[in-house]
């Protein structure tokens, strides 16, 4: 006795009729009355009979036809479920994106991908980049910056997103902001405004002054780029932020690329489940693949 056979003889036992089974079946009714055939010596008792020009059940026809039926119902509610997944009608998209993409590029394309698919709930964790992968094995999909950590889960692929610069920000009537660039050395006599540890602004930009021999000192650190940015507009001194985020200032603040070629890094979209990714990561992450090389990425 297999799923086909039950699956089958509900067929049968709806239509009383092995010929009209069949048809709806879109099976030969020699196939159908092999399988009959094959169920009823597996079932051990006579399921049916002939009656006229169709059959009628036995009592025990009767009762294996009700669990046939209960078999095609769920049969037919797990198509509905996997037709449902593949047209994204259902689900969840479990999204995380440390600070940069997170809040300045995640929006707009989260955005879009609703208007295609509204059904789909998405849901968007947002942290430093340490925070994001410590949290990786519950995701679909990671956006991180700068250097991608080791220890990865082994089924996970990096995939290059887009290129960033991260800059120093001061205040606008500050003496550094008449400058499009500035030696690091020159910075590091100020007092600096460090997002909290974990951050991949912080990691970059100590490597980039430790690397230089310099020593600087850290006046106040804080999580979160408005509150780094709030905090130079204080006249605290100077921050670190990444470029994108400094688009849509008023003009309290000036941006300023450190050194004469600026501290560059990448943002990577991590694929926690690679090799059996969802329907709705691949859909998002092709998205994001298609504007890697957007209009607003960093020179």
């Amino acid at each position: 006795m297999t799923p086909d056979h039950l699956l089958t003889f509900a067929a049968v036992a709806d239509a009383g009729n092995i010929s009209r089974a069949a048809q709806a079946l879109h099976l030969s009714q020699p196939a159908v009355s092999g399988q009959l055939r094959a169920l009823q010596e597996s079932f051990g008792e006579p399921l049916y009979r002939r009656s006229g020009h169709g059959i009628a059940l036995t009592e025990a026809g009767e009762r294996l036809a009700a669990h046939a039926r209960q078999l095609r119902q769920t049969f037919q509610q797990a198509q509905a479920a996997r037709d449902a997944w593949r047209g994204l009608d259902t689900g969840t998209l479990r999204l995380g994106a440390s600070t940069t993409p997170a809040s300045y590029l995640l929006p707009a394309l989260v955005a879009g991908f609703r208007q295609r698919h509204p059904a789909l709930a998405v849901q968007l964790v947002d942290g430093n980049t340490r925070e994001i992968v410590e949290q990786i094995g519950r995701l679909d999909l990671a956006f991180i910056e700068g250097e991608v950590p080791a220890g990865l889960p082994a089924d996970t692929a990096v995939h290059a997103w887009r290129q960033d610069e991260v800059v120093a920000v001061v205040r606008a009537d500050h003496a550094l902001a008449a400058r499009a660039h500035a030696p690091l050395a020159e910075v590091a006599g100020q007092p600096f405004i460090m997002r909290e540890p974990g951050s991949g602004v912080r990691r970059l930009v100590e490597r980039a002054f430790e690397q230089a021999g310099l020593a600087y000192d850290v006046a106040l650190e804080l999580a979160g780029v408005e509150g780094v940015k709030q905090a130079v507009r204080a006249g605290l001194g100077v921050g670190f932020v990444s470029r994108l985020s400094m688009r849509h200032e008023d003009g309290l603040l000036h941006a300023l690329r450190l050194g004469p070629r600026g501290l560059a890094r990448t943002l990577s979209i991590l694929v926690p489940h690679a090799s059996a990714p969802s329907r709705a990561a691949t859909r998002f992450l092709q998205r994001c693949l298609e504007e890697r090389a957007g209009p607003d990425d960093a020179a």
